[in-house]
């Protein structure tokens, strides 16, 4: 049986679509109203504003983003094993929050994203960078700045879910698991 979603949830689920797809600036609210099926009041109840009304979208899915890579991470493990914990979690957040990903993404250096959102997303980013840069001290991981090794991993993992979204490539296991070794490859220290 599905879960009941009150208004507001409807609304915070028109908004990241439209936000994921259109951006920010070509979004307004009577387009979130129409799609979540409310009037753009019932949205001004919840959100004074189109900002305040990202920036809670923006917050909410980065918290459940980095919470999918923070549960249950092998802090014990070895460096291959952690890593593929960190892109599982990429895989989990994905498919449990459609467009959410991409609208992380394409909104992380958004002028109206409050010190918060900022905060939150800089929360995110260090989950990978202290990945990284443990890897390094190891001499596990290349020795490339963290950001330079984060773009390689999130950029091709963002890649590759716009062409399953747009039905151009499969999510199969085979594929995932032939991409992580890849992106793996890309990051870890070759002797």
């Amino acid at each position: 049986m599905p879960t009941p979603t009150t208004k507001r949830d409807d609304v915070l689920g028109s908004a990241l679509t439209l936000f994921a797809e259109r951006g920010f600036d070509a979004t307004t609210i009577p387009m979130i109203a129409t799609d979540a099926k409310v009037g753009a009041g019932t949205i001004y109840r919840y959100f004074d504003n189109k900002e305040m009304l990202v920036n809670t979208l923006f917050q909410h899915y980065v918290t459940l983003f980095r919470e999918a890579l923070e549960k249950d991470y092998p802090v014990e493990a070895d460096i291959r094993e952690q890593f593929h914990h960190l892109f599982q979690g990429m895989i989990r957040f994905t498919n449990e929050h459609d467009h959410a990903l991409y609208f992380i993404k394409t909104h992380t250096s958004a002028y109206f994203l409050d010190a918060n959102s900022r905060d939150q997303f800089g929360d995110l980013l260090m989950i990978f960078e202290t990945f990284f840069e443990e890897g390094k001290k190891h001499n596990d991981i290349r020795p490339l700045p963290s950001k330079a090794l984060i773009a390689l991993i999130f950029g091709s993992f963002l890649q590759l879910y716009q062409l399953v979204r747009a039905g151009e490539l499969e999510a199969t296991e085979e594929l995932l698991a032939g991409v992580e070794e890849s992106c793996w490859d890309a990051v870890r220290h070759h002797s």
